[in-house]
């Protein structure tokens, strides 16, 4: 058996601070589960992107598709089928309020930008956001379409 002793010695006339910031606040998996190339793992995604896909995920997830979770997600597809008309686009802004109010605490909601696309049977929704420890807007486009 080894015992090993580590001594250090601490001057103090030379003592230093240093601090260091995170590359990368926010990192998840790449939900389409490629592969790395270089280490073969799971690929993830950081930052920016990680949070569009955390948006994409909430906003394609319909209530009571979780197991264990039933009321994470937004019921946005039985809007989707509704006639295309003001009423409609106000339905939808506020289901995506609520979801990422509620469900995605990292960002600061600024506007959302809904267009009908009836020809494609889909919505464009532009969504403009803050994350909440940066100061810079962050832009995301979102297709919803009907798939029916």
């Amino acid at each position: 058996m080894y015992t090993y002793s580590l001594f250090i010695q601490i001057n103090t006339e030379m003592a230093t601070s240093q601090t260091f910031q995170r590359k990368n606040v926010f990192k998840d998996f790449d939900l389409s589960f490629s592969r790395h190339p270089l280490t073969n793992d799971i690929a993830s995604k950081t930052d920016i992107n990680a949070i569009n896909q955390s948006i994409r995920s909430l906003l394609n997830t319909n209530y009571y598709e979780r197991p264990f979770q039933p009321r994470i997600g937004s019921n946005i597809r039985k809007i989707l089928f509704e006639p295309a008309d003001p009423i409609t686009i106000a339905d939808l802004k506020q289901a995506i309020r609520e979801t990422l109010g509620n469900y995605e605490p990292r960002v600061t909601l600024n506007s959302i930008l809904i267009e009908d696309q009836s020809e494609r049977n889909a919505y464009l929704i532009q969504i403009s956001y803050t994350i909440n420890s940066r100061q810079e807007p962050v832009q995301l486009a979102v297709v919803l379409e009907r798939l029916r």
